[in-house]
């Protein structure tokens, strides 16, 4: 190899130390090791030219994606992905029931779906239904990637590398892939690979995020919400609407007309006009107000002028000089004078009973407000609030929207389907998804813009340019010839091994669809020179090409919940290495079996 070759491998064996230790974020890192690759352009033509690293940033994976967390953004703000997240994922109680559930819904969509577009649609669900149940989702981000990618490998169009595979196999002139050709070995290795990841998670995937126990140390807020006539909660029981569990949160009592009923059983069933009053943290008590089938007591969040999709919850710490010191929040005509509307109250952690425009009000009080965001600026430096601070994890939802949402995620996910057919790409679909949102309003363009992860497109951008590289270098393709320099004579199921795990190595260090445009060619020449079939190899190529679960480099799904999980790079090495085994050890004996030579 060239010097070029040996500086790329030293410089992203650093990178690949850096992020074991965990030494900065992954992007950084990332970043990093793209932008002193580029750099070497001073010195020799074999790294990439300046319009080559500004390509990879334009790359066509990297903005479907950003568009898709648009996409997905319009499903979260429009409460689509309740819609969809309960009748499909149900009510697990641990981790592992949850796996479960995931996995089967997401390998079945995977097989006949883009593997990018189905993470993304689950991305949202997945986040919000770990947090209603009280799950940790970092046990369920990587076995949400880890199930796309096994679902993709049981079809021809379950995932692009196989689609490039296919071609490369036509460019050859030899056999190609036809829709279910790969199945047979694709669909035990989805089984096996399911199966080890539910066990190996609960020894080998620590978490990653906070327990919800530490939320009972936050604020505690009282809150009262009407269940509203002919919705989907009057005639519910209190289990059944998912009302009991909240994490962070307690009902407190039920009042219907003069009737108090206190520490109601999960089975009590709502009625149309019940009053709930709820304790609970900030996060748990505006999420309350997005439940389709609830309301404010107070009704008078529907007499402000501002549209509720455009408006903000803010958190406010009565001042002592406060003009609603002493008075009620009725008699004081909050809504009147801030055009805001009063959704909760916390005092010193106090259980305050009665009606919240009924409660009094006294310096320190905290208020949950529902407002337009231009309140924050205006009573920010007034003396009625010692403290105004927006709750910026959640905004009001526009239920009404939710079938709009999950139409527009139709269009996206049946037009990339169709890719193999058209030949456009999910590219096209997921631009015309992003744009419906903010045109329907099932997101505004603020929540729009806020909602497209950065550090995950840098990554993906960065990966490629290192990709890229160690492409142009002649670095990948030198340990792939060492590789299969080591396993010469062994014959066609030695060979077959050997083109599997020099796939797979160029997986992890690269992406998907460049690791099997990389190995086609020697599997190919391997195949010719034995006299045997190419279709053996070539499946192998597409499985190792996809089976990368050791680095989130492997694939972008994996980059995509990198950061929404809190992972490390030491995660996906501990659980991944294992995966890739089994994948590769059912591959090596299943491809001679089923496919032959």
């Amino acid at each position: 190899m060239s010097w070029e070759a040996w500086i790329t491998i030293g410089i992203v064996v650093a990178m690949t130390v850096g992020l074991a230790m965990n030494v900065a974020a992954a992007d950084a890192l990332l970043l990093l090791t793209a932008i002193v690759l580029a750099s070497l352009r001073l010195v020799s033509e074999s790294f990439l030219a300046p319009e080559q690293v500004a390509a990879a940033f334009g790359n066509e994976g990297l903005v479907t994606v950003g568009a898709l967390f648009v996409v997905a953004a319009g499903l979260t703000h429009s409460g689509g992905t309740s819609r969809v997240g309960t009748p499909l994922l149900g009510k697990p109680d641990t981790n592992e029931s949850a796996q479960v559930r995931l996995m089967l819904p997401v390998v079945g969509t995977s097989a006949f779906l883009n593997n990018t577009t189905v993470v993304a649609m689950f991305l949202p669900v997945v986040k919000e239904w770990a947090r209603l149940r009280k799950l940790d989702v970092s046990k369920l981000l990587m076995p949400l990637s880890y199930a796309a990618i096994l679902g993709g490998i049981c079809t021809l169009i379950g995932t692009s590398t196989n689609i490039v595979v296919q071609g490369l196999m036509a460019e050859a002139h030899v056999p190609e892939l036809g829709m279910f050709t790969i199945t047979p070995v694709g669909v035990p290795i989805a089984i096996a690979g399911i199966l080890y990841v539910i066990v190996a998670a609960r020894f080998l995937l620590p978490s990653r995020q906070a327990a919800a126990d530490k939320l009972s140390d936050a604020r505690q807020y009282t809150v009262e919400l009407e269940v509203e006539a002919e919705s989907p909660l009057d005639g519910a029981s209190i289990a059944s609407a998912g009302l009991r569990h909240l994490p962070g949160l307690f009902l407190v009592e039920v009042r219907r007309g003069e009737d108090v009923e206190a520490a109601v059983g999960p089975d009590f069933v709502l009625r149309g006009k019940d009053r709930l009053v709820f304790a609970g943290v900030v996060q748990s008590v505006a999420d309350l107000h997005n439940i389709r089938g609830l309301k404010s007591a107070q009704h008078e969040d529907r007499d402000l002028d501002v549209p509720r999709h455009d408006r903000v919850f803010v958190e406010c710490v009565v001042s002592a000089t406060s003009p609603l010191v002493g008075s009620s929040i009725r008699d004081s005509r909050f809504r009147t004078r801030y055009e805001a509307a009063v959704l909760a109250v916390h005092r010193n952690g106090e259980l305050l009973g009665g009606k919240i425009g009924d409660m009094v009000l006294r310096p320190g009080d905290t208020l949950l407000v529902e407002a337009a965001p231009s309140f924050v600026e205006q009573q920010r430096d007034r003396k009625d609030f010692f403290l105004v601070s927006r709750v910026k994890s959640v905004t009001p939802v526009r239920h009404e929207r939710a079938w709009i949402s999950l139409a527009i995620l139709a269009l996206v996910v049946i037009g990339g389907g169709l890719e193999p057919i058209t030949h456009l790409g999910t590219l096209p679909f997921a631009l015309a998804g992003a744009a419906l949102v903010v045109v329907t309003g099932c997101a505004s363009m603020d929540q729009a813009r806020r909602s497209i992860e950065w550090s995950v497109l840098f990554a993906i951008g960065a990966a490629l340019i290192i990709a890229k590289t160690l492409d142009t270098t002649g670095a990948a393709r030198g340990l792939a010839d060492a590789l299969l320099s080591l396993v010469g004579g062994t014959g066609p199921v030695g060979a077959l091994a050997a083109i599997y795990l020099a796939t797979l190595i160029l997986t992890e260090i690269l992406t998907n669809n460049a690791a099997a445009a990389l190995a086609f060619p020697i599997a190919h020449a391997t195949a010719q020179s034995l006299h045997v079939s190419t279709m053996p190899f070539a499946i192998a190529v597409c499985l190792a090409a996809s089976c990368g679960f050791a680095t989130p480099m492997g694939y972008q799904t994996h980059l995509m919940v990198y950061g929404a999980g809190g992972y490390r790079f030491s995660d996906f090495l501990r659980m991944g290495v294992g995966l890739d085994l089994v994948c590769m050890v059912l591959a090596v004996v299943l491809i001679p079996w089923v496919i032959g030579f």
